[in-house]
């Protein structure tokens, strides 16, 4: 039994990890190493609950909850000792496809955000999740959501102005 439980953990990890880290990628603003973290810290509290996981209507979903959740956490404990900086380091995104330049204003705009209006907009336009579900995966109100997604779309549209359309006309 125990084996089983293992091996199925393996399977579920290998399928998801992937997705979930594009997600933090996103929700960490291209910060690799945090996503690294993050994925890793979802992953390990799946696997305490992975005896459980036949309750769980939708593991999958439930992990990328698990992921959000986990970013907010992070952000909430470690926003005293940790600053923004002005430029992204030059990583490589870990994405397939799309314009470098595009996804670096991009995440630079994402990263300008605060941590529930980030999370907020990779759930609702990058995960294509309803109103609902973000609410149910950040523990707030529908309406929470929808003002989050208002005042996070125009923070996005201010900071990136006219170089969005520049960029992506490429």
């Amino acid at each position: 039994m125990r084996r089983s439980r293992a091996e199925g953990f393996r399977e579920f990890a290998a399928d998801r990890t992937s997705s979930l880290f594009r997600s933090a990628c996103l929700l960490t603003s291209g910060d690799t190493h945090l996503a690294e973290d993050l994925v890793q810290e979802t992953l390990g509290r799946m696997y305490v609950l992975w005896g459980r996981v036949s309750r769980i209507e939708n593991p999958a979903g439930y992990a990328q909850t698990v992921l959000v959740r986990t970013f907010l956490t992070h952000r909430r404990r470690r926003s005293a000792s940790e600053s923004p900086v002005g430029e992204l380091p030059d990583t490589p995104l870990h994405s397939v496809g799309g314009d470098p330049a595009l996804r670096v204003a991009l995440l630079g705009a994402l990263g300008q955000l605060p941590p529930k209006d980030r999370a907020v907009v990779v759930l609702r336009y990058w995960e294509d999740r309803s109103i609902e579900e973000t609410a149910d995966v950040m523990n707030v109100s529908s309406a929470a959501v929808r003002t989050r997604s208002v005042r996070a779309l125009a923070k996005l549209r201010e900071q990136l102005g006219g170089s969005l359309s520049e960029l992506a006309a490429r």
